[in-house]
Order: C-alpha cells, then structure tokens, then sequence
C-alpha cells in the first residue's frame, strides 16, 4: 500500500489520531499537508510530525478553507479528521449544538467542496472519519451524534455526485481509541465498561484508524466507495 509521488492533506492533522494519520501516510512515501487550528498547535506540531507541511486552518470559515485549497494546489488525498465535542447541558444549547455540527459536518463538506477540482484532476479519495455515534444516539452529546451520523451520509452522498469524475468517498467509524493524551485522564470503571462491551476486550489505537485509512486511500481500494468501515473491536457487533 504504498503511496509514492501522491500528495496527502489531512485536515486535523495534528491530534492524536490525525497526527498518527500523518506519520502512516509519510511512512508508505506520501507528501503530507496537515492543518493545525492555531499558531501554538501548528509549532508544537512541527516538532513532532518531522517533514509534514503543517498549515493554519479555521474550517468554520470558507473563505480560509478555499483559501489553503488554492494555496496547496492539486491533492491525491484528502483526509477529514478535524473534529470537536461539546457534553452535558450545555451540548442541547443553540450556541454550542450549532458550533459541533458546523466544524463536524459542514467543514466536511467545505474541504470536500475546496479540494474537489484536484481530486478530480488527480482521479484522488476523500476519507472521512465518522464515529460509533453514528449508530448510536447520545444522551450526552447530541451534536456529535448528529453530526457524525449526517457525515456518513454526507461520504454515501458525494460517492454517489463524484464517481463520474473518478474521486472514491469513503469513512472510517473509530470505536474507543486511546491516545497518548487521554490514556491518564480516562475513568478506570468506564474503560472497564468499554473493554467488558467490547468483543476485542480492548480499546484501540490511533494506528489501528491510520491503517484503515491508508487502506481506503490506497489502490488497493480502488472499487471502493461509499463505504463506512468500523474500527472498534466489534462493537457495533455486540
């Protein structure tokens, strides 16, 4: 699966699962692009992610998202894993639900929108990363579920309206990742809670999302599109 002379932008690049992203797409050969949402995260990130072009980026603005599309030029590969949550009473506010689905979904289609004329240039892929709550509902974050759903409809919608141009649109639903970041900061009973529901009796890693997005993003997906592929230990099975 490698991915020599292709050129890969990965929006959010600079998390935890987003930098992982980076470092497989690098790894098989890639030219990565990432975007970093401020000016600390983007020199933070340049330290971490060596040989990665890191690019400032609010998503919720068009303009910039067209903006950093024209200054880049023509991608292979276009990775959509900037993504924010908002729990608790205030995630039913206007202000709060409002602000999850627009980054979420509608900065989604914003890159997608931008970038289209060189995916379609370069016959490229759009991965998105969806979510298990886009199966599932909460109780406690109600944008992030609707938005994270709606982006699987989203990525059905634009494999349908791009084919013809040769662009493949497909996502990856992470289950429970763990990162470097939040490994502390988990509650112990709820991991317990994850790992008992969880038929891999594990939470993931952030590899394990990078590997299924270089296999979509690869030739050795090339009759794939349209697809939403969980990677959660199985989950959803249960």
């Amino acid at each position: 699966m490698r991915l020599d002379g292709r050129t890969a932008m990965v929006i959010g690049g600079t998390g935890g699962i987003g930098s992982t992203i980076c470092e497989v797409m690098r790894e098989v050969g890639a030219r990565v692009l990432a975007t970093a949402y401020d000016k600390t995260e983007q020199t933070i990130s340049r330290q971490r992610l060596d040989g990665v072009d890191i690019h400032l980026l609010d998503i919720g603005d068009d303009a910039d998202v067209r903006r950093l599309a024209a200054q880049v030029g023509p991608v292979d590969i276009l990775v959509n894993c900037a993504g924010i949550t908002c729990r608790g009473a205030a995630s039913f506010g206007e202000e709060e639900f409002v602000r999850v689905v627009d980054i979420n979904l509608h900065g989604s289609m914003r890159t997608a929108r931008a970038f289209r004329p060189g995916l379609a240039e370069r016959k490229g892929c759009i991965v998105n990363i969806a979510s298990m709550m886009s199966f599932h509902g909460s109780g406690t974050a109600p944008g992030y579920s609707a938005s994270k759903g709606a982006v699987v409809q989203l990525t059905k919608s634009l494999a349908i309206a791009w084919a013809a141009d040769g662009i493949r649109v497909n996502a990856v639903a992470p289950g429970f990742i763990v990162t470097p970041m939040t490994d502390a900061h988990i509650d112990p009973v709820f991991r317990a809670n994850r790992e008992a529901r969880t038929p891999m009796a594990r939470w993931g890693r952030p590899q394990d999302i990078a590997d299924a997005v270089l296999f979509l993003a690869s030739d050795r997906a090339s009759f794939i599109t349209g697809v939403i592929l969980p990677v959660d230990g199985g989950y959803l099975a249960g």
